[in-house]
């Protein structure tokens, strides 16, 4: 394949893979505790004729090396809820599903029908190691900065709240959960707790829009430099067939 055919090809395959990133930024600006994604790529230069000297500008194929995650804060917004929890630290909640423990930030959590504290995907919280049980007679439930919660009779449990030394390496799952893989959690032990509150996404919807309109004009660019390349290729087949 021609060079400068492969060139636009693989820049316009990883020109949509950023597309899809960016649109799922935007889809999720409202969510959550959402960590925008971010695309890492790297060009590798195509080597000049004969080794002889470059002209011009470079040409360099593209491929995409990873996803990663934005892990700044979002902001916090006030929701009066009392179960509503904000993390202002490093740090995720842990709560317990069929699959193993997983790890979240997103504090809008709630009580099933039996009285444990669920996930807003329906899976336990886990405080000391174990579910929590919130008692129908238990009035005025507290939680406090540390993650200890309380009623005005009695502590209920602490929150565990982990964090990880390498937590890009968490693993998305359904319903935004994480999976630690390979990781080990640690106690967090300042967390930062704020009861009636919850993160916001840290989506920044201008600068994705403006990112959205620089990828699709990018895009463009090279579906034309293909498509030109293509023709190119194809009368000079046509030439020298006839």
């Amino acid at each position: 394949m021609e060079t400068s055919l492969l060139v636009a090809l693989t820049r316009q395959n990883a020109l949509r893979q950023e597309l899809d990133v960016v649109a799922n930024n935007l889809a999720n600006m409202n969510s959550t505790a959402f960590k925008a994604g971010r695309l890492l790529f790297a060009e590798h230069l195509v080597p000049t004729p004969s080794g002889g000297e470059r002209m011009g500008d470079a040409v360099a194929l593209v491929r995409d090396v990873a996803s990663v995650r934005d892990l700044s804060v979002g902001g916090l917004r006030e929701t009066g809820g009392d179960l509503d929890v904000a993390i202002e630290s490093e740090g995720y909640l842990v709560v317990s599903t069929p699959m193993g423990p997983r790890y979240t930030r997103d504090g809008h959590l709630r009580l099933n029908e039996t009285g444990e504290l669920v996930s807003e995907q329906g899976f336990p919280v886990v405080a000391d190691g174990a579910p929590v049980q919130i008692g129908f007679d238990d009035a005025n439930v507290a939680i406090a900065q540390d993650g200890t919660i309380s009623s005005e009779s009695r502590i209920l449990g602490k929150l565990d709240v982990v964090g990880f030394a390498r937590p890009q390496r968490l693993q998305a799952g359904e319903g935004g959960l994480l999976a630690a893989g390979d990781e080990a959690p640690r106690p967090v032990v300042l967390p930062g707790i704020r009861q009636g509150m919850l993160e916001g996404s840290n989506v920044e919807p201008i600068a994705e829009i403006d990112r959205l309109i620089e990828v699709q004009r990018a895009y463009d660019q090279a579906r034309k430099l293909a498509d030109r390349e293509d023709d190119r290729l194809h009368k000079m087949l046509q030439t020298y067939a006839g």
